[in-house]
């Protein structure tokens, strides 16, 4: 289950990319880590970790 942290992030990150139009393909959380990934666009990846900060890869 993520952490409240993750789905703070995961909202405002989320809701920023569909504002510029971008469509969310893949939001999946990796059970090995704990950490939220996030495929948008063509391009963009982003991973969120449990203490809500992220980055992209």
């Amino acid at each position: 289950m993520p952490t409240r942290e993750q789905l703070d992030t995961y909202f405002i990150l989320t809701a920023r990319l569909t504002k510029m139009y971008v469509p969310l393909n893949l939001g999946t959380l990796d059970r090995r880590t704990d950490d939220v990934y996030v495929l948008a666009g063509q391009e963009i990846e982003i991973i969120i970790y449990p203490d809500g900060n992220w980055i992209f890869i």
